[in-house]
């Protein structure tokens, strides 16, 4: 069923400024797309089923734009280190792991579940080089209802033995069946995946390019995460300006390529002005650029000059698949960035990063994020009641505490593209 109502206090952006609400108002669902938000509802829609939650929490589902599922396990642990470090020592032991197609079952049932769960709805997903334990993912993804890119990661150079590709043809040859495979999904959806420039040979680049444009196919990869990692890609890529540039040269970065490109932390003028000429989103990771000692990215900055960017979880550098944890973190470290480094930018607020996690990221997979009519139907109807409270507090200072805390305990519905994920009866 795909036509039905909502009843609650309707939370959801229209710009990064603007939070909307309607307290005990109705969202309308209609062949899995949004038909308006009301305050009362009107008479066309009366003779649709009701789904009344009224008093709880009704926002859009939540989008995770940057997480790696073969490092679930390993959260957090390997928080003393920086990023090269961490990846040599936690996580490229983690994936190879992944070669086991039994441990990648065991593994990825345990993600899927707590994704599930979770108030995310969307969701851009790193996999391994392994393309049976990716397609495995996949299968896992679509058959609990969500919404995903997932991606098989090439890396052919500088990368351990056991979990280095043996060459550039034979990554992408790799690549091209899982793309051929991955076909009979309908809701999760591939996404070529070069882990990042360093782990990525020219030759390579060339066949992803390739593949990108035989197959259509949207990008995702990391880019100016940290300074030792840049400062490897100016030696790696003699004659690019700039980290972005060593994807751009193989038409990986944007425009006709839709591209996210996690972190971005010390992305300077020429960069920015790269990725909003190209439209390339940014995944902000808040946490995991704290945990591995990167830095703060300049987020308010990417607003203001209209660069896309959207919020990542990041596992497992962050600790929880939970995207309320990641708005928090992007509001206190925008405000450390500010004390610190810019007091010319001001840090972000709520209304900032509620649309940063819902609409901001939900326009790479195209019109979704919002209750805006016409956008699909991923809503999460949120019970905030466990949280105590001796007074009333309005909604939208119900949504900020959710925010804050990171409270998401208990979600009482959840809905993607109209479809019925579980909800309480």
């Amino acid at each position: 069923m795909r036509n039905y109502v909502i009843k609650g206090n309707i939370c959801y952006s229209r710009t990064s400024k603007e939070l909307c609400i309607a307290e005990n108002g109705y969202v309308v669902c209609k062949d899995g797309k949004s038909a308006g938000v009301y305050e009362s509802l009107p008479r066309i829609y009366e003779a649709l089923p009701c789904y009344n939650y009224e008093n709880k929490l009704v926002i859009p589902g939540l989008v995770d734009l940057h997480v790696h599922a073969p490092q679930y396990p390993f959260r957090g642990l390997g928080m003393d280190l920086e990023l090269i470090d961490w990846l040599n020592t936690h996580t490229f032991v983690e994936e190879a792991r992944y070669a086991d197609l039994d441990y990648a079952e065991k593994a990825y049932d345990i993600f899927t579940e707590d994704l599930r769960n979770s108030a995310t709805t969307r969701a851009c997903i790193f996999g391994t080089i392994h393309a049976d334990a990716t397609l495995l993912l996949m299968e896992k993804l679509e058959d609990a209802g969500l919404t995903a890119y997932v991606g098989k990661v090439n890396m052919d150079r500088n990368s351990p033995e056991y979990l280095c590709e043996k060459s550039a043809e034979s990554s992408a040859e790799d690549t091209q069946k899982w793309i051929l495979d991955s076909r009979r999904f309908r809701h999760v959806m591939p996404i070529l995946t070069p882990r990042f420039t360093p782990s990525c040979t020219d030759e390579l680049f060339e066949k992803l390019s390739g593949l990108q444009k035989r197959y259509r196919l949207p990008v995702q990869s990391h880019l100016s995460e940290n300074l030792g990692e840049i400062a490897w890609v100016r030696e790696l890529c003699p004659g690019t300006q700039f980290y972005g540039e060593s994807y751009d040269r193989y038409g990986l970065f944007g425009s006709s390529c839709p591209a996210i490109m996690a972190h971005c932390v010390h992305s300077g003028e020429a960069e920015m002005e790269l990725m909003r000429k190209r439209q390339v989103f940014v995944a902000h990771c808040p946490e995991s650029n704290a945990n591995l000692s990167s830095g703060a990215a300049p987020v308010k900055t990417y607003l203001e000059r209209g660069i896309k960017t959207g919020l990542g979880t990041d596992i497992a550098a962050g600790s929880s698949l939970s995207v309320f944890r990641a708005m928090a973190m992007a509001i206190q470290c925008s405000k450390l960035r500010w004390r610190l480094h810019d007091q010319s930018v001001s840090p972000l607020t709520v209304e900032e990063v509620f649309y940063l996690a819902t609409k901001g990221g939900g326009e790479f997979f195209g019109k979704a994020g919002s209750f805006e009519e016409g956008y699909e139907f991923d809503a999460v109807v949120m019970d905030d009641s466990a949280i105590r409270h001796p007074g009333k507090l309005s909604v939208r200072e119900r949504l900020e505490r959710l925010i804050y805390l990171a409270d998401d305990r208990h979600i009482a519905a959840k809905f993607i593209s109209g479809r019925v994920i579980f909800r309480e009866r």
